[in-house]
């Protein structure tokens, strides 16, 4: 039976449930699951069949999968809501409809719910606000309400097909164009997402929700000072807002205004002490300039305030100097285990007991944790290393010599950029902290500049269309080639504080070295690359704020790993001479002579602050800022080891890249 015949079944059972038919339709979606275990829609009716049929037991079995499937489908945790309240628990209800409007704010049923059951409780300011999302809700037409919907079912295409729809009839509608940037930033197309919420202000001004998902978008793209101006007319709208001062004070530190960022944070602390958000926030500025010693003392007044704030204890693993005492360490089991706990605070609480666990030595339990994270962090991605391989492949078949052979000349010449390319804790950082340390040097970021290229070429065509990326870089003029590279010169340099050259350690732009070839043919590019099992191990240990799908499981980040080197391989060979592979390894066992290397190939005088990195004043924002603040340490480079016995998976992947990872350079 085909995919259209399920969907016959589908629609049939839906109509059964409708008419109130529910054993029919149990009948038809047991046959349609029989053929597609997995099927969410089809295990969603069931559950809700199921209730009806007061047969709550396998409805509460039937949600476990669904959530164990898809731990982000709001109608699950709603369904399970609807469930406790038939069973006369209002207190787990309530926790279910919480975490189905947290998963999708468009679930009306919740909010009302919600605002039910806070009534009884009498917490009555909690119901007005869930009574007025349901308004805003009730408000909505039809088509935005089913467009946000889809959204937060991850069905996207669908959604930006409705929404484009919508708004040929409705033009200018500043919620369909709020939706329509939503679905660009989900999809990484930051520019397009960029120009309708700005396009939006500008019709209307006062809408505060359209401003701050602009300030989040301007953020992404990294349009640091144009966010903080935006939060600056929040804040002129209302001064004494906590929420907007929160905003603005967020918003000046990302703007490298750390004092007036922690000014802003007293001033919201003053109105909400011990806002467990605030604090946190608060803790990320102060590791962010270097003061661990008060990131840590605002991680524990966050804790202290609300137990159950897992944020806080993962910013804490995440110091990678911690140690958690044995009092936290049960605490954190003890909320890890709660019934009802929300699916982010099991997984920040895991990759944190992961951590406890490894500074104890007891190797075997850290792993259980570290895999449980991983697992459940897994589960919440698309990532598909099929189609990462065959992206990849594609690069080095189009990137081929006679394609820069035929590009040769063009782009913009400028010799500012060096990139540093690679994997996540492969070492980027501590090379960016050596040359930030140069004089002719700004260090900045993970820029998304080229990413965003690279999504602008493609669109939403697949890698295989002669149409699309990386395909098209074939036919783009001189014209093309030159404005691409003005682009990207142009728009990082808000990021620069006026040295000759800027460091861009973004480590996935590794995929899109052709592209950077042609458009920058003078940037330099370091390859920053660490024995196999050690960067995989340190990549699988670590939880990303976003992004890095591929290290959520040992066989997803082997493969990665694996791919990396033949395309690196293949740019060194195509590109003979314009990228320098410096080893993790070497730079720890002779720092001196890899520092002089690195400088030598980036045409830079030797200076002593470069050996000295870790004296470096300077703000970091990635996984390593408190490591970078150290002089070389090797006690992290075989810690993977303590976890061999687990790790079978991972060299599978790997295969021979174990012994064949370091680069061949050709020159």
């Amino acid at each position: 039976m085909g995919s259209d015949d399920i969907s016959t079944e589908l629609k049939n059972a839906q109509a059964h449930i409708y008419e109130g038919r529910f054993d029919a339709a149990l009948k038809l979606l047991n046959s349609a699951l029989a053929k597609q275990p997995d099927n969410i829609d089809a295990l969603y009716m069931k559950a809700v069949a199921e209730r009806y049929l007061k047969q709550s037991d396998n409805a509460f079995s039937t949600l476990a999968k669904i959530k164990q499937l898809a731990p982000e489908f709001g109608r699950a945790y709603q369904e399970e809501g609807h469930l406790y309240r038939t069973r006369g628990n209002d207190k787990m209800a309530l926790n279910a409809y919480i975490q189905a409007c947290t998963a999708n704010p468009a679930l009306d049923a919740s909010w009302r719910a919600q605002a039910e059951i806070f009534r009884k409780l009498g917490r009555n300011n909690d119901a007005a606000m869930a009574q007025a999302q349901s308004k805003r809700l009730a408000a909505l037409p039809k088509e935005l309400l089913a467009v946000t919907n889809l959204i937060h079912e991850g069905k996207l295409l669908k959604a930006e097909q409705l929404c484009r729809q919508f708004l040929q009839k409705t033009p200018h509608h500043i919620e369909a164009m709020r939706l329509l940037a939503d679905i660009g930033v989900r999809f990484g197309v930051l520019e397009d997402a960029d120009f309708l919420l700005e396009s939006a202000i500008e019709f209307d001004p006062d809408n505060i929700q359209v401003r701050l998902d602009y300030i989040q978008v301007l953020r992404k793209r990294q349009k640091f000072d144009a966010a903080l101006k935006q939060a600056q007319n929040l804040l002129d709208f209302e001064p004494e807002n906590p929420m907007f001062q929160s905003r603005y004070a967020v918003e000046a530190m990302q703007s490298g205004q750390y004092d007036t960022a922690f000014e802003m944070f007293d001033k919201v602390l003053e109105q909400l002490p011990g806002d467990v958000a605030t604090l946190t926030s608060l803790g990320h500025a102060q590791k962010t300039v270097g003061q661990h010693d008060a990131a840590i003392k605002s991680y524990h007044s966050a804790i202290k305030t609300n137990p159950a704030h897992s944020d806080a204890f993962y910013a804490l693993a995440n110091l990678k100097t911690y140690n958690f005492s044995d009092e936290e360490l049960t605490a954190m089991q003890a909320q890890e285990s709660v019934e009802g706990a929300s699916y982010k605070n099991r997984i920040n609480l895991c990759f944190a007991l992961g951590k406890a666990y490894e500074d104890r030595a007891d190797y075997e339990q850290s792993f259980t944790y570290y895999q449980k994270g991983n697992g459940l962090k897994l589960v919440q991605c698309r990532y598909d290393s099929d189609q990462m391989d065959e992206e990849l492949s594609a690069q080095a078949s189009v990137c081929n010599a006679q394609l820069f052979d035929q590009q040769s000349g063009r782009g913009n010449p400028a010799t500012d950029p060096i990139f540093i390319v690679g994997l996540p804790r492969a070492g980027s950082t501590l090379l960016e902290q050596i040359l930030a340390s140069h004089s002719a040097v700004d260090g900045t970021l993970e820029l998304p500049n080229i990413l965003s290229l690279s999504h602008r070429l493609r669109g939403h065509k697949k890698v295989d269309d002669p149409t699309g990326y990386p395909n098209n870089l074939i036919s783009l003029s001189e014209k093309q080639l030159n404005d691409l590279g003005d682009r990207y010169i142009n728009e990082t340099k808000m990021h620069r504080l006026g040295a000759p050259f800027f460091t861009d350690k973004m480590p996935n732009n590794f995929r899109h070295i052709g592209l950077i070839n042609l458009i920058l043919p003078n940037a330099k590019i370091i390859d920053a690359r660490r024995e196999p099992m050690a960067c995989c191990f340190s990549g699988f240990k670590q939880l990303f704020a976003e992004g890095q799908e591929f290290t959520y499981g040992l066989d997803q980040i082997g493969r990665y790993y694996k791919s990396y080197v033949t395309l690196m391989d293949h740019w060194h060979k195509v590109l003979p001479g314009k990228i320098l592979a410096v080893q993790h390894e070497d730079v720890l066992d002779d720092l001196e002579s890899q520092v002089r290397r690195i400088l030598d190939f980036c045409d830079l005088p030797f200076e002593q602050a470069c050996i000295d990195f870790h004296k470096t004043d300077r703000a970091v924002r990635t996984a390593s800022s408190e490591q970078v603040r150290r002089p070389i340490f090797k006690s992290g480079a075989d810690q993977w080891r303590n976890f061999e016995p687990w790790l079978d998976p991972l060299k599978n992947a790997l295969g021979d890249t174990l012994a064949n990872y370091r680069a061949v350079e050709i020159s």
